[in-house]
């Protein structure tokens, strides 16, 4: 009887993971429940705050969950392509590794169907470099569009899902910092990201 009921408090105590197979009903929930789009990412440099866009319901919504699970906090801009972009929500540290474990393994679908562009200011998903012929999307990871006035080979490949609506001058300082061989910063940029309430 004792181990029966062990069992039955492991089942319950099993944490929610995301999966390929449960992310978009949940999102599908969850943008519903959260209809937030703003978010401020702080930098040594200066905040960037961000709207998201409302026509991309599940990117908008994982960008929301990962916020507020504050996935992105200690996370770094780890790639800056000079005059074209930066990339954030990567580390190589433990506890990034950590947070992704327990949150779940998952791709998005993309959305680029809306009439979004790649335009300067635009924040924008990279498609997963695993197991993934049909480039969907990397829900742990974004980029801004510095190019001007866009980088809009990328249309159509990619999903916009946001946009800069103040602090494209600290994009810019980011942009324009030092990078090695593998295009990160030499000196890391953390960020803190936090939904705006509106």
């Amino acid at each position: 009887m004792a181990k029966e009921t062990a069992k039955e408090n492991q089942k319950e105590e099993k944490p929610f993971l995301l999966d390929d197979k449960n992310a978009i009903p949940f999102f599908f929930d969850y943008a519903k429940e959260h209809p937030e789009k703003k978010v401020r990412i702080k930098t040594r440099f200066g905040d960037i705050l961000v709207e998201l866009f409302e026509d991309t319901p599940y990117h908008r919504a994982n960008f929301i969950y990962l916020t507020r699970k504050k996935y992105f906090n200690g996370t770094t801009f780890h790639r800056v392509v000079p005059n074209f972009i930066i990339q954030g929500g990567n580390s190589d540290s433990y506890e990034t590794s950590r947070k992704r474990g327990e949150i779940g393994r998952y791709l998005l679908t993309n959305d680029n169907r809306k009439g979004h562009s790649h335009h300067r200011g635009v924040l924008s998903v990279p498609s997963s470099e695993i197991e993934n012929p049909y480039k969907r999307a990397s829900p742990f990871e974004f980029f801004i569009v510095v190019q001007s006035p866009g980088a809009y080979h990328l249309d159509g490949g990619y999903t916009p899902f946001g946009k800069v609506i103040e602090g494209m001058d600290v994009v810019d300082q980011i942009n324009k910092l030092p990078i090695d061989n593998r295009e990160a910063p030499i000196h890391n940029v953390f960020m803190e990201v936090e939904v705006v309430d509106e």
